[in-house]
């Protein structure tokens, strides 16, 4: 979703509905034409993702990009980044082209994997199993 965003800053914001009042969302560095993550993307609520792009993006702007804009839009914290003319493109839902996209620009680049190799990160595991694990590793 990163990759399509029209906007020109040194930073790109990308984030969807995690659904539970949260967001799943990166924070990515432009080099040259690529985008690099900062840092792992994350879940989180919105108000704490705002708070996440500001403190890793330097305070320097940043081109946001998401299906659902008014996931982060609403929050008390946006008004910030509004009043500095930042604003989130919407993306489209049709994601296959840039994958393309951009798997063939990894495997030009000789950056292969396999399908076990890959982790389903959109995947989100309910919260029983989190925090059945969560406890059974802690002895309680």
């Amino acid at each position: 979703m990163a990759a399509q965003v029209a906007g020109e800053s040194s930073y790109v914001a990308a984030f969807l509905d995690a659904h539970r009042d949260q967001v799943f969302g990166g924070l990515y560095r432009r080099e040259g034409a690529n985008l690099r993550a900062v840092e792992s993307e994350m879940v989180a609520t919105p108000a704490a993702l705002l708070d996440w792009v500001k403190q890793r993006s330097a305070n320097e702007s940043v081109s946001w990009i998401s299906m659902d804009p008014e996931k982060v839009t609403t929050e008390d914290a946006w008004r910030e980044r509004a009043e500095h003319g930042e604003n989130v493109e919407l993306s489209t839902s049709v994601l296959a082209p840039m994958i393309g996209r951009i798997g063939r620009m990894r495997a030009l680049e000789g950056r292969l994997t396999d399908a076990l190799g890959l982790d389903a990160e959109y995947v989100r595991r309910p919260d029983a199993e989190v925090f059945w694990k969560g406890k059974a590793k802690g002895g309680d």
